[in-house]
């Protein structure tokens, strides 16, 4: 079940913590624009990349995986809420099985990322699902 503009408003508002999974390097690159809005919003954005990981991007440690991001953020005393995912559709399956494995809040898959049977799965096991959007332009448009 895809969310409204209001859910969508009440996870934005109530989330804190976005892990970005395929968060790259390079400035140019969508990931790195969106992560470094979120940022500028307020929010902690911890960087996703096994070709990264142990390198830093936009001033926050990457990690290899997103149960190794999972853990070093809850040892911090906090929690991942959203897993903003960056990677090709046929790639989205195993992190949404790491999704489900670390609690966190939401998978949202960005535009043109969509597997239907990995949302399903995702939404069966507790989590909030987006698929085919842009969490900069959601944001932008239901936090006006």
């Amino acid at each position: 079940m895809m969310l409204d503009a209001d859910a969508i408003r009440a996870l934005l508002t109530e989330s804190r913590t976005i892990a970005v999974v395929g968060l790259s390097t390079k400035p140019e690159r969508p990931s790195y624009g969106v992560a470094k809005y979120l940022q500028l919003h307020g929010y902690r954005v911890v960087p996703v990349n096994p070709t990264h990981a142990g390198e830093h991007i936009l001033g926050e440690y990457c990690h290899g995986t997103l149960t190794q991001a999972a853990d070093a953020v809850m040892r911090a005393g906090a929690r991942i809420d959203i897993i903003d995912c960056f990677r090709k559709s046929e790639h989205v399956a195993p992190v949404v099985d790491e999704a489900i494995a670390v609690g966190a809040r939401c998978v949202w898959m960005q535009l043109g990322v969509i597997d239907h049977a990995a949302a399903t799965k995702a939404e069966t096991a507790g989590l909030a699902v987006v698929m085919d959007k842009c969490i900069k332009i959601e944001h932008a448009f239901v936090m006006r």
